[in-house]
């Protein structure tokens, strides 16, 4: 059975020690997704102040750059969007962002929703507010 390791060229460098990715066999485990951009510290919809800490954020846009991110993976491993089979979802405010974030996954997975499960956590390992955590088919 193959097992690969799979970096995207798109998708913002990871901020430890682990790939994009894993392929093994037909399935992809894609590592915890998050809504920077590439080649920058930049995260979507989020404002710093200059000790690094979260003034504002806006969740609709960093949802949009987690799926763009995780799209860019999956394209890149030779997947697509419409063979996520499991998703876990990590937000860091639930009660303010579930209803948001709800409303822009019905308006992503409008068809054939993959599993979900959806935690609360207390952080993330750099200033946002959601994480995905994807498996796919290839």
């Amino acid at each position: 059975m193959s097992n690969e390791n799979i970096n995207s060229s798109k998708a913002p460098e990871p901020v430890g020690l682990y790939p994009h990715g894993r392929k093994v066999g037909n399935l992809l485990f894609l590592s915890g997704v998050g809504p920077r951009e590439k080649g920058t510290k930049k995260i979507p919809g989020v404002e710093l102040n200059g000790k690094g800490e979260i003034i504002s954020y806006n969740i609709e846009e960093q949802c949009r750059s987690v799926f763009r991110n995780v799209k860019y993976i999956l394209e890149e491993a030779g997947s697509s969007w419409d063979k996520i089979i499991d998703v876990t979802v990590y937000l860091t405010n639930m009660k303010d962002d579930f209803p948001k974030y709800n409303k822009l996954w019905a308006e992503y997975f409008a068809s054939n929703p993959p599993c979900r499960t959806t935690v609360e956590i207390n952080c993330l390992p750099t200033p946002i507010a959601i994480e995905l955590k994807v498996i796919a088919t290839i």
